[in-house]
């Protein structure tokens, strides 16, 4: 018999343990509350809105089946539901975890995306290198390419991070942990060019530490940097939706495909 019976008050406990104790952001708190508030509905319908049962919880993730609910967001739903009673149980509200016979779907893993040789040729030669911010992005997407930068490290790159002679940046990765990754020819090529002829132009009389400026002076964000990708991929006439991750992968590829381990 669960020691606290009602399950909006459990799902109200549970929602300010994640806000206050776990910290999280309000994008998850908002889906925790999303999911808690489906399973109230079902069980206020279904057992006067008490702790559902083990048995009871397998006809709730029956129903969400039922319901066409797509796999990543049942994933996300039960997990939901298994931290929240993980809580209760820690708590001391019950007793018996009623989730231990619940299923854990499996999640289809997708064949990451890459571009072949050509099509990397056909974009990195798309942006017009006439102009100070074509300059900036033909370097952008060289170094991408030839290094598998996260697009979060590729805007952040200071120009103390770079050292063009002997051919490698500096990097600050997830973690805050630092590695030193090389750099190819031509990305160091067309990052000489940006720097010689393209950054000053963007700048003007303003400075910036950071490597990838834009024409005010601030460094180019990832969303900046994703949307002029999504430009140049549709005029390079390359694969619908490409990313800055589509480059991580296809340099992985090529690597792979060229006999690295």
């Amino acid at each position: 018999m669960p020691l606290c019976a009602s399950l909006p008050v459990a799902g109200r406990a549970f929602l300010e343990f994640c806000r206050i104790e776990k910290g999280l952001a309000a994008n998850s708190l908002d889906a925790y509350g999303r999911d808690l508030a489906k399973l109230e509905i079902w069980c206020a319908a279904q057992c006067a809105g008490r702790i559902p049962t083990s048995a009871e919880l397998l006809g709730y993730v029956d129903s969400l089946y039922q319901g066409g609910l797509g796999s990543r967001s049942l994933a996300r739903h039960l997990s939901t539901i298994r931290n929240l009673f993980a809580f209760l149980i820690r708590e001391g509200y019950l007793e018996d975890d009623p989730t231990a016979a619940l299923p854990s779907p499996r999640q289809p893993r997708k064949i990451p995306r890459y571009l072949n040789e050509s099509e990397v040729d056909r974009l990195t030669l798309t942006p017009d290198i006439e102009k100070p911010n074509g300059m900036r992005d033909q370097a952008m997407l060289a170094l991408l390419y030839a290094s598998g930068l996260r697009v979060s490290e590729l805007c952040g790159l200071e120009t103390s991070d770079l050292n063009l002679d002997l051919g490698v940046v500096r990097v600050l990765g997830k973690g805050n942990k630092e590695r030193l990754v090389p750099v190819g020819t031509e990305a160091l090529t067309c990052i000489r060019q940006y720097l010689e002829s393209g950054r000053g132009r963007l700048l003007g009389e303003r400075v910036s530490r950071y490597l990838f400026v834009t024409n005010r002076g601030g460094r180019l964000t990832r969303q900046g940097f994703w949307k002029a990708l999504r430009q140049y991929g549709i005029r390079a006439g390359v694969q619908d939706g490409i990313s800055p991750h589509m480059l991580r992968h296809t340099f992985a590829t090529h690597l792979l495909e060229g006999g690295a381990d």
